[in-house]
């Protein structure tokens, strides 16, 4: 999670975009989290998808919504939940080539001898009624390469 803020932040630097990085660790942290949000004067909110979020996920959404905050996650699931945008891993291809893996070391494949994999493959969700409810209107051509439309 720490490497994927780093990059976040590293990307939004070379757009001249500046980033207050906010963590949550445990149910605890989220209000001052969402206090620290709130305060700060966001536009917009990035959601990076560990334990903790995913399970907190509908509390996540709620708050960006209240706070009419545009917001994009790493996981299908917070759209589900209301979310605006998620752009991430294809965690069912992760889970398949993981699965790969373990069969070859079932069959005496060392796992210091397997390569380390990046994500191949990418989803990019969008929740229209989201997007209305914020009075964003997302471009035609976004709804027609996205993996998935919420209507």
């Amino acid at each position: 999670m720490v490497l994927r803020a780093n990059q976040a932040q590293d990307a939004a630097a070379k757009l001249g975009v500046s980033i207050q990085s906010v963590g949550v660790h445990d149910l605890i942290d989220f209000e001052p989290a969402f206090a620290a949000i709130a305060s700060g004067g966001a536009n917009a909110m990035l959601t990076l998808a560990d334990g903790v979020t995913v399970q907190h996920r509908k509390r996540i959404v709620d708050f960006a919504l209240r706070q009419r905050l545009p917001a994009i996650y790493e996981t299908r699931e917070f759209v589900q939940y209301g979310g605006l945008v998620s752009y991430g891993s294809d965690i069912l291809d992760t889970q398949r080539r993981a699965a790969g893996y373990v069969d070859q070391i079932f069959k005496g494949t060392k796992p210091a001898d397997l390569p380390v994999q990046q994500p191949t493959k990418f989803v990019l969700v969008l929740n229209l009624k989201t997007a209305k409810a914020l009075g964003i209107e997302l471009p035609p051509s976004l709804s027609a390469i996205a993996d998935e439309v919420i209507e």
